[in-house]
């Protein structure tokens, strides 16, 4: 992805280096796989958030003083993903003016180790996540390392792709998706609240495919093998990969972001059509 020379997001705020004021998260490694598979790329964190245990934050002489101080890597990083960030805010405010709509950007929180928000405390190994609460997304850039080495996924592409996700639930915010959305899992039971949030990770998935086609359109900035590099991500984060990563088999009733094979072709789906109409994951009879 050519991205250097671009305008960078000013919606962006850094807490890299800073403590967490009153609580830091606790659990041990296990709670935090568990929250990391449950999270990763998901919609809403609250439960998870809200579960893990939480322990009294390091003292003033454990906690980092004066302005964090990045390494280059990290510079280029957080430059990459402000860029990002600002194609998204070009292409939704072009779509929602399509529809006669305003959009709404969200904030872009940088943090390390962990950090607070309105959904609870978020911790790096958890992955990133929107807070629909206060309408931010959280990253810490640390992940994407993880990405590459764990995951297989590696490349700025997969990295844009894990950001205009994140940036597809905030659009499913703004339109009412997810309140929808969980006002129904509210009624029915678990196998079918799984299925509804498939369909709503799905659908983020489609919305990263419409921007992703959309940004093309406008900016000429994909390369060779960035579209592969996105379709990679996506299939490294497929419920049934992660299941059987974790223990050797998946069990589908148990998913509630989509088997690789889905989240590749939604993700396909979006930016074949560059439309939003095209994600309606919720009306389709097969995902």
């Amino acid at each position: 992805m050519e991205w250097r020379g671009r305008r960078q997001s000013s919606n962006v705020e850094d807490r890299r280096g800073r403590p967490v004021g009153r609580m830091a998260v606790g659990g041990g490694i296990g709670t935090l796989v568990i929250a990391f598979l449950f999270m990763f790329l998901t919609g809403d964190p609250t439960p998870v958030l809200q579960s893990i245990p939480q322990v009294a934050a390091p003292g003033p002489s454990q906690q980092a003083a004066g302005p964090y101080q990045e390494t280059a890597a990290e510079a280029e990083l957080s430059q990459f993903v402000k860029v990002v960030l600002a194609e998204t805010e070009d292409v939704w405010n072009g779509v929602f003016r399509e529809n006669g709509a305003q959009y709404r950007p969200p904030v872009l929180v940088l943090y390390t180790q962990a950090t607070e928000s309105a959904c609870g405390v978020g911790q790096a190994a958890m992955g990133p996540f929107y807070c629909p609460a206060d309408q931010r997304v959280f990253l810490d850039l640390s992940f994407f390392a993880e990405m590459q080495q764990k995951l297989g996924a590696g490349g700025d592409f997969a990295y844009a792709y894990v950001v205009a996700h994140e940036v597809g639930h905030h659009v499913q915010n703004l339109l009412g998706i997810s309140t929808k959305v969980r006002e129904m899992q509210q009624r029915v039971g678990e196998r079918e609240a799984n299925q509804l949030s498939v369909r709503l990770e799905l659908q983020a998935d489609c919305f990263a495919g419409v921007w992703a086609r959309r940004m093309e359109a406008r900016q000429r900035t994909l390369e060779p093998g960035d579209v592969e590099e996105a379709m990679a991500a996506a299939s490294a984060v497929g419920d049934d990969r992660l299941q059987k990563s974790a223990r050797g088999y998946a069990v589908p009733d148990s998913f509630t972001h989509g088997s690789s094979a889905q989240r590749m072709r939604w993700f396909q789906e979006g930016f074949r059509s560059g439309n939003i109409e095209s994600c309606d994951t919720f009306g389709a009879r097969e995902i």
